[in-house]
């Protein structure tokens, strides 16, 4: 999964600032693994993100992906950290219903497509097969007439002298 330039700066300005909190906190608390934000400390460090001129990501600047995470993570805190967590994000409380919303509505969407791909599927696979029963009967006619012709060659005779 991709995530923007702002967001990786913010997850490891978490780390930075982290005061009580490891690496492994930070991983658990967005759902991003350690690994990743390890390399994207090495990038820091390497100075490849650079942390002051990459600000948090404004609300339509995040990915589905980065949208999900936020809500996974918002559905873990209680009423009295989320206030906190939403500031700290740069969210508002009417954020997370919509997102809510629209990954609901992406589902909802990739659904509606599967089952239309399904169906076409379904139609052409019936179509297909009675394109191969009509070749089958034809085959098995032909097979037919060449015994008959191998077996009595008089009956196909094109003279008229029957």
């Amino acid at each position: 999964m991709r995530y923007s330039t702002g967001f990786q700066a913010s997850v490891v300005r978490k780390v930075l600032q982290r005061g009580d909190k490891s690496v492994y906190q930070v991983s658990k608390e967005t759902g991003i693994s350690s690994t990743t934000i390890h390399s994207w400390m090495l990038r820091h460090k390497a100075g490849k993100l650079d942390l002051d001129t990459a600000g948090e990501p404004t609300v339509s600047q995040r990915s589905p992906g980065e949208k999900l995470a936020l809500l996974l993570e918002s559905k873990t805190l209680g009423e009295e950290d989320l206030g906190e967590w939403l500031r700290r994000q740069g969210l508002h409380s009417e954020h997370l219903p919509l997102w809510e919303q629209e990954l609901t509505g992406m589902a909802n969407d990739k659904q509606g497509e599967i089952r239309n791909e399904n169906s076409a599927l379904r139609k052409e696979n019936k179509r297909l097969e009675k394109e191969l029963a009509r070749k089958e009967k034809a085959l098995a006619e032909v097979a037919v007439l060449l015994t008959l012709k191998k077996k009595h060659p008089d009956l196909f005779d094109q003279d008229g002298d029957n």
